[in-house]
């Protein structure tokens, strides 16, 4: 990848991003951390808004902007690609929002790139969540988004039913299923929830806020130190 066209993919993973790593972008573009903090460095003194520093993170400054970006035909066809896979595996609205932002995106393409997209021969059948588990999956999302604790009622492996108010931090497909991961307030711990077997979801008026030890973060990193087996 030349150098110009790894700087302005720099510049739209860190605007697009509240805090990216430098370790993240090194990661990403495959090249060393010197060469990720001379990239920033160079950006900075070009004008570019970053704010943050090394060891800590990076993210732009609000109100900065680039111009309107045109997508190549494989990039266009990647979003067909994306948006025609996950539609019949996320809930309704969010596929209805996917749909109409591919719909804005193939409308402004330049012909060869909007029908090399449309031409695309990958799809994905209708198979995933039922209605019930993507309406569940609905307020799970909305929950998150909003920071309100969830009222669950939840059926074990045994049928067993018990009651749990959880803060829902995210959601997860395991390629045939949904979990939510939450840190469960009844059991004063991380537990990850099958969508599927939610037998009642409300979503409280309650909101949370961040607390060590309880965060998504948190859970993240505690999987990175589980061993293996």
């Amino acid at each position: 990848m030349r150098r110009a066209d790894r700087l302005f993919r720099l510049v739209q993973l860190i605007r697009g991003r509240r805090l990216t790593t430098a370790a993240f972008i090194s990661q990403r573009f495959g090249v060393s951390l010197r060469s990720v903090y001379r990239d920033i460095s160079v950006l900075q003194a070009q004008g570019v808004p970053i704010e943050g520093e090394a060891g800590v993170g990076y993210r732009m400054r609000q109100g900065f902007d680039l111009p309107p970006l045109m997508f190549t035909a494989q990039e266009a066809q990647a979003l067909v690609a994306s948006v025609r896979v996950a539609q019949p595996r996320i809930d309704q609205a969010l596929a209805a929002s996917a749909e109409d932002a591919l719909s804005k995106i193939l409308g402004v393409l330049p012909a060869v790139e909007r029908a090399a997209a449309d031409s695309l021969s990958i799809f994905a059948p209708p198979v995933g969540p039922d209605v019930e588990t993507r309406a569940r999956l609905l307020r799970v999302r909305e929950a998150i988004d909003g920071r309100c604790k969830l009222d669950i009622d939840y059926v074990d492996l045994g049928g067993r039913i018990s009651a749990r108010v959880v803060r829902p931090l995210g959601c997860f497909f395991w390629g045939e299923v949904w979990t939510l991961a939450a840190w469960c307030e009844s059991r004063s711990d991380f537990r990850n929830f099958r969508v599927d077997r939610l037998s009642r979801v409300d979503v409280t008026t309650e909101r949370f806020r961040d607390e060590s030890g309880k965060t998504l973060a948190d859970l993240l990193r505690a999987y990175d130190c589980e061993e293996p087996g």
